[in-house]
Formats: structure tokens, sequence, C-alpha cells
């Protein structure tokens, strides 16, 4: 039975988990699915069913948030359990995840660290740019914004100076696991026109080498439309979703 992915590419763990299968060719049958216009995305406050999806759908995501992966009867949901799942069963080559218990650990170490500091700061900064006004129709106060571009910094920094280092790489000279969360999530900003990247040439460097070995033309086809920032400012926003949503997203700008 054919590996089956549902994945957003608007959402940065569902790029990880399509770039990790593509690159590694591992064949799968991809599930698109547009969570703006039906569902909360993956990592945005939980939703119910709609109508907008299959009861298919609506039954393999428990959790409400992609990527999902469906292995035969066997469901996974998170990221980096799928990309685990894939590195084990599929034997991919070993710098994604090296046999190296110290190696291995700074992998985890990145892994566990980025979701509370990369990944809810770079996230922050489209949604309360692009997201949020399509949701409420209005802008969000500057001060959140500045708020937000801080936390991003003071991040960035510590992906620097921890985790990169001088090295190509975070944990050497070959791409890992940690290298794609992290080049996924560096890249959502672009989706509001924020440049991470700018002035830090360390970090731009680092980047190129990893649109390198992931190979452009598959970096672009996965970072595609995030780029499109006319498209996103334009997504049509499903309407019971807005609705349910409008609530929760005006208590996290008090």
């Amino acid at each position: 039975m054919v590996l089956e992915l549902y994945l957003d590419l608007l959402s940065e763990p569902c790029r990880a988990v399509f770039l990790f299968a593509k690159k590694n060719n591992i064949p799968f049958m991809m599930k698109s699915i547009e969570m703006l216009k039906g569902n909360c995305g993956s990592g945005a406050p939980a939703a119910t069913p709609t109508p907008s999806f299959s009861e298919e759908f609506n039954k393999v995501i428990i959790l409400r948030k992609v990527p999902v992966l469906k292995d035969g009867d066997y469901t996974l949901e998170e990221c980096t359990a799928i990309l685990l799942y894939l590195t084990r069963k599929y034997n991919t080559p070993s710098h994604w995840y090296p046999p190296d218990m110290k190696k291995r650990g700074r992998v985890d170490e990145y892994l566990a660290w980025q979701h509370t500091t990369i990944r809810a700061s770079a996230s922050k900064i489209l949604w309360l740019k692009v997201v949020i006004p399509l949701f409420l129709g209005q802008q969000i106060p500057p001060e959140k914004l500045h708020d937000a571009v801080e936390d991003l910094n003071l991040a960035l920094q510590k992906l620097e100076e921890k985790f990169l280092q001088d090295r190509p790489f975070i944990i050497g000279t070959e791409i890992s696991l940690a290298d794609l969360v992290a080049i996924v999530e560096l890249m959502q900003p672009m989706g509001a026109g924020w440049d991470v990247f700018e002035g830090r040439p360390k970090l731009q460097e680092w980047c190129k080498r990893v649109e390198v070995a992931l190979g452009k033309e598959l970096f672009m086809e996965a970072h595609s439309r995030i780029l499109n920032t006319q498209e996103l400012r334009n997504i049509s926003i499903d309407p019971p979703l807005k609705a349910q949503m409008k609530p929760i997203l005006l208590k996290m700008l008090k």
C-alpha cells in the first residue's frame, strides 16, 4: 500500500516532510490540504471538523493539524515523529540522523529547542502581518509586530551562536534533520515579505548550502506558495472557520 502524506505546503512542518520524502525518493501519495479554507493549520489553535473536508480527512487527522502520515492502517502525526519514522523505515542516508550518539544528540537538541523559539517567533511574523488581518479584516497594532521581531532576532542570534557556530551545517559538514527543520521555519516570514537572512551573512551562506544540499528546484517547489506573498494576502478564508477563529485571535492580540 502506498504511503499517504496529508500536507499543506503553507505549513512549515509539512514542507519539511515533503522535502525529506522527495529528496530521499520515498514513494508517497500526497493528499493536498488547504487548511485556511476549512481547518486550522499546523501549530494553529484546534478547529472542529468542517464539511469542507471529506469524512476520510476528518477521521485521519485526529489532532486537527498537518502533517499527517498514513501507512496502511497506521497513522502518525507531528513533523518530528514523521521524519524519524521515515528515516528508520526507509533507511535514509545516515547524515540526516547520524548513528553517532553525540551527533544525534545535537539533532535532538535542536529539534527540541526550536519549537518554542525559532518556530514560535518566525511563524508569528506571518500570522501578525498576513493571517490575522485576513481573519479579522484589520491590521494588528505595530507594537505586537515589534515584540515578535525582537523575539525572532534573539532566537536567530542563538541559532547562529549556539547551534550553527562556524560549521557548514548545524551538526557538522553535512545536512541533517536539524537543518531541514530550521530552514522551513526561517522561510515562513518570507510570506509576509520579511527576509530573516538580511544582514546576517552567516545565515545567508548556511541557507545557500541547505538549498544546494536539497536541490534548488525541489527547494523552490516546496516554497513556491509561501513565497507568493500576493496570493497569500488574497486567500479566501472559509467563513465558518473565520467566525470560529475570530474570538480566539482577538484574545491573542490583547
